[in-house]
């Protein structure tokens, strides 16, 4: 039986911080270095979306156990936040070209995108594109939905 590789995730923090959103990059983060064999790095996005459209990815798997640790009782956004709402694909099929583009760079498999209703929006939206995109081209991702 073959093994796979661990793949990297994306994680971003999106709309209004609240007093939470990094006690949940915390858990998310800790969650995902307890488990090597599936994930292999966190790349957060600075300024949450914004982060992978402009590949301004931070690498957390180079803060140490204590700051990962820290993040729970600090305040504000720790990786920045955006109120950024992605266009339907067929309004600017080029967003959804480069986030393929991004992620294929860095081996990300995973998308974890925390905040409200309009990050929920994004991330369904990433969700239907990543279904298509598997082995194709990223342009042809975006045409071939579904």
């Amino acid at each position: 039986m073959k093994r796979l590789q661990p793949k990297n995730a994306f994680y971003a923090q999106s709309g209004g911080v609240t007093a939470v959103i990094n006690a949940s990059a915390c858990g998310l983060l800790e969650t995902a270095r307890k488990y090597p064999n599936r994930i292999a790095k966190v790349y957060a996005g600075r300024h949450g979306i914004i982060g992978a459209l402009t590949e301004d990815l931070i690498d957390t798997s180079r803060e140490s156990r204590a700051t990962i640790s820290a993040l729970r009782y600090t305040p504000g956004g720790a990786f920045g936040s955006a109120r950024y709402k992605l266009a339907g694909i067929d309004k600017n099929r080029t967003q959804y070209e480069r986030l393929i583009e991004v992620f294929r760079a860095h081996d990300i498999s995973y998308f974890f995108y925390n905040g409200g209703n309009d990050s929920m929006d994004t991330a369904q939206k990433v969700s239907e594109i990543g279904r298509s995109w598997d082995t194709r081209s990223p342009a042809s991702a975006c045409r071939n939905r579904g």
